[in-house]
C-alpha cells in the first residue's frame, strides 16, 4: 500500500492513472497532454508500474499501458476506514456543540 500511496503523490501520475481508466495508451500518449518527454513519461510509468497500478506490454516499439485498479482496492478501503472514523469523530463535536446552545440560541 505505501507503493500505491507514493505512486499516487505526484499529479502526473494521478492524471496518467485517471487517463488510463478509460483506455489502454501508450507511452506516447501519455506524455503528450503533460508536455513531458517520452523518457520522464517512462519514469512514471515504471513507479505506477512498481505499485502495481499499470501493466505494460510491449509491441514492436510501442509500450501499451493499461491500468490494473486492484491495488487501489486496499488503499480505498485504508481510507473509507479512516474516513467513518473521522466522521463519527466530527458529529460527535457537532452534537456536543449543539447540546450546548441555550435555548435562545436555539431557537435564533
Amino acid at each position: 500500500m505505501d507503493a500505491v500511496f507514493h505512486a499516487l503523490a505526484h499529479g502526473a501520475r494521478r492524471e496518467m492513472v485517471a487517463r488510463l481508466s478509460d483506455k489502454p495508451l501508450t507511452i506516447g500518449e501519455l506524455a503528450e497532454p503533460l508536455a513531458m518527454s517520452l523518457a520522464a513519461a517512462s519514469k512514471h510509468v515504471k513507479v505506477l508500474e512498481r505499485a502495481g497500478l499499470v501493466r505494460r506490454t510491449v509491441r514492436g516499439r510501442r509500450h501499451v499501458c493499461r491500468l490494473d485498479p486492484a491495488p487501489l482496492t486496499s488503499a480505498s478501503a485504508w481510507l473509507e476506514f479512516y474516513e467513518r472514523h473521522w466522521q463519527q469523530s466530527l458529529d460527535a463535536l457537532e452534537a456536543m456543540f449543539g447540546a450546548e446552545q441555550t435555548p435562545q440560541e436555539q431557537e435564533g
